[in-house]
């Protein structure tokens, strides 16, 4: 677990153990620094714009660079034996992307792609590791980023085990509009339209459940009223009423 203190004069809180200290889920690497430290990033980095489905970075590369998502939507896939891509994340603003094979001196064990129109900062492994040097808290927050991405890693993990295919979409789609309403407030009905732009078959390969599977799945819950459904656009109206169907809580 890890706690932040009183501040000392003129710098960030001191740190104990208790996860309180880690950015909420769906919080991202970015809204989590403090001023002063954007600043000593963005002069370290350069800016760069990905059209939708080009790759931010690439699986098996080697590792020279981190990524910053200042707008837009981007997947993680990660490719199979067979040569099938698997769904493993999305990532949206203000997160910290094709991090993790720099830290550690790895190749990358993903490709993450630009699912919309992405703004972003790219910054050069020696300079992250520098700024990271220079600023030793932010440590922390890389830290965090990693156990709450096991976190739901495992969490997801469990749920394909244990649900049906309409339960593991509801949890699904239940965790998208969680992190959807964090950058766009939901409408004055309460209902949140899922950011990211994922299609039926990128949603199936996510829960390991074919395209047609995802489609029944929507079907039984439009036919609940706990979502509506357009090209390429899902819309969560009920949200505790989904992760009660989820969790296998919903009255019949």
């Amino acid at each position: 677990m890890i706690e932040r203190t009183s501040p000392p004069r003129g710098g960030r809180p001191a740190v104990m153990l208790t996860e309180t200290a880690f950015p909420a889920r769906g919080e991202g690497f970015w809204d989590a620094l403090e001023r002063p430290e954007r600043t000593a990033l963005r002069e370290v980095a350069r800016p760069r714009g990905f059209p939708p489905k080009i790759p931010l970075c690439y699986q098996g590369e080697e590792s020279d660079h981190i990524i910053i998502i200042e707008r837009g939507w981007a997947k993680v896939t990660s490719s199979t034996e067979d040569g099938h891509d698997v769904v493993l994340a999305v990532r949206g603003p203000g997160d910290l992307v094709c991090e993790s094979a720099v830290l550690g001196s790895r190749h990358r064990s993903a490709t993450v792609t630009a699912l919309s129109p992405v703004r972003a900062l790219i910054v050069p492994a020696a300079r992250f590791t520098g700024f990271l040097d220079a600023h030793p808290a932010v440590w922390l927050l890389v830290s965090g980023t990693f156990v709450r991405r096991l976190d739901d890693a495992d969490r997801r993990l469990q749920a394909h085990v244990s649900a049906k295919g309409a339960q593991r979409l509801a949890l699904l789609l239940a965790d998208l509009a969680a992190l959807s309403a964090r950058h766009t407030p939901p409408a004055d009905d309460g209902s949140i339209d899922i950011a990211p732009p994922l299609s039926q078959e990128e949603l199936g390969s996510w829960m390991d459940a074919s395209r047609e599977t995802v489609a029944r799945a929507l079907n039984t819950l439009r036919q609940r009223g706990l979502v509506r459904t357009g090209w390429r656009k899902i819309t969560v109206v009920d949200l505790p009423g989904l992760r009660a169907f989820a969790q296998d809580r919903a009255p019949d």
